[in-house]
């Protein structure tokens, strides 16, 4: 469907030869004062509002005003005679899009109502994005209902809104980053930008340069001057994850911006303020690297204003199967997959799991068990063995018995595979584990369950 557009002019020919030269590409409405302006404005939804500036004793700022103030907003464009730029320049200041001078140059007037169109487009998808991201990193958008995590939600709604430097600590995959976006997005910094860095993912030689910029000819190879990520991060949150392996060298420059709140740029000595909310997280414990002399002692206070500590995910009671099925829906999402699903063995088993990678290792299990098995039934048997490695702690007696119950796991999985690449041949079973074909009736007659020959009868 063609985009709504109004024409409001008192003068005749000039609607008509606006709507002449616009009608191939919108519905054009047209009114001829203020009045009836408003009337197509409010029982038709406007992309664009073209209007006189001056029509008898009536002023197109009433038109603009209106449109502005419509849910819908269109794009403004006023006409004005010749010498009226200055009244032109506050119905832009009122929320007009810009104006052309009358006669109106048609090619002008297409470009303008394009560019116009564009950037509304342009707005709407950022709007649309922030909604996004307000979602995902929003307190709803973290799973899992365990205590330790509702006790880091709690703390995160009341650091958020705050202008505190923060220091998150936990394991590597518990989702620090995830927390660190939450907290910018529960801040009035919500609509600036969040800046993450890796510091352990850069050398020490361009982490510097990397966080504050550098002028040409700085340094070897500096052929043009470089915006540092703080200044990016400039009335929003810049994210310094893994800082405790940051060197001694960007240890000062960082307590230097804690400080006093600016910068320098490496070859320059001017001094640049910057409104940069700062976010940091370690998987190392930052106060004993302090008492061996790895990390500044003044840095370290000065970032640990806030801590917010993440629980492992084995310490998130019930939180493990919440995670799996959200990840097995979002990969088979992702892939065009159909969704498999777990059986309860297989769900316990993983409840019972160390997760010594934490989300991150569970996320890339679930990617995993989607792409390839493509729906079906998830049983042990397609679980790799790290996942029955539990020895318990306490009686000799106990873990000898978890080591036996290792050991059939194991047999019974390489069994099974060797009897699905044969497609049910025992003999060909039997070669690819290595044993004899009667070896493996035993184990068929002990364990018949694996046994795909029955399944297909």
């Amino acid at each position: 469907m063609k985009p709504n557009l109004l024409i409001v002019d008192d003068e005749r020919h000039t609607r008509d030869g606006l709507e002449m030269a616009l009608e191939d590409k919108f519905e054009v409405f047209l009114a001829a004062n203020p009045n009836e302006a408003f009337n197509v404005m409010n029982s038709e939804p406007l992309e664009v509002v073209l209007t006189d500036l001056k029509m008898g004793s009536e002023s197109g700022m009433t038109v603009i005003d209106k449109a502005i103030s419509l849910e819908h907003k269109p794009i403004c464009i006023m006409m004005t005679a010749y010498g009226e730029v200055d009244v032109a320049v506050e119905a832009m200041k009122r929320g007009a899009f810009d104006f052309l001078a009358k006669p109106v140059n048609l090619e002008k007037l297409d470009l303008l109502i394009k560019r116009g169109l564009d950037t509304k487009k342009l707005e709407k998808e950022n709007q649309n994005l922030h909604h996004r991201l307000d979602k995902k990193f929003s307190f709803d958008g973290i799973l899992g209902k365990s205590q330790a995590l509702e006790k880091v939600l709690e703390k995160v709604k009341l650091v958020g809104p705050s202008r505190a430097t923060i220091l998150i600590t936990g394991d590597t995959g518990t989702g620090k980053e995830l927390i660190a976006q939450s907290i910018h997005q529960n801040s009035e910094r919500s609509r600036g930008p969040f800046v993450p860095v890796h510091c352990a993912a850069l050398p020490s030689n361009l982490l510097e340069s990397e966080l504050f910029g550098h002028e040409k000819g700085a340094f070897t190879g500096a052929t043009d001057k470089r915006i540092g990520r703080f200044e990016s991060a400039d009335k929003g949150t810049l994210f310094l994850d893994e800082i405790g392996e940051i060197d001694s060298a960007t240890q000062i420059k960082l307590l230097r911006f804690l400080e006093t709140k600016s910068i320098e740029r490496l070859g320059s000595l001017k001094t640049i303020e910057v409104d940069t909310r700062l976010v940091c997280a370690t998987n190392k414990n930052l106060l004993d690297m302090t008492q061996k002399g790895n990390f500044r002692e003044d840095l370290y206070y000065r970032l640990n204003v806030v801590t917010i500590g993440l629980p492992s995910l084995r310490e998130r009671d019930g939180d493990i199967p919440l995670l799996l099925d959200h990840f097995l829906s979002h990969f088979s999402e992702e892939n065009n997959f159909p969704r498999p699903t777990l059986t309860a063995e297989v769900i316990g088993i993983l409840s019972s799991y160390p997760w010594p990678g934490n989300i991150r290792e569970l996320r890339n299990l679930c990617e995993n068990l989607v792409v390839l098995n493509r729906g079906g039934k998830i049983t042990s048997y397609d679980l790799e063995p790290r996942f029955f490695n539990r020895i318990n702690q306490g009686s000799e007696s106990s873990q000898a018995f978890s080591s036996n119950l290792l050991v059939e796991e194991n047999e019974k999985r390489l069994l099974r595979n060797a009897l699905l690449q044969s497609g049910g041949n025992r003999t060909k079973a039997a070669e690819l584990m290595g044993i004899s074909r009667r070896t493996l009736h035993r184990k068929l007659v002990r364990w018949p369950e694996l046994d795909i020959q029955k399944e297909a009868n």
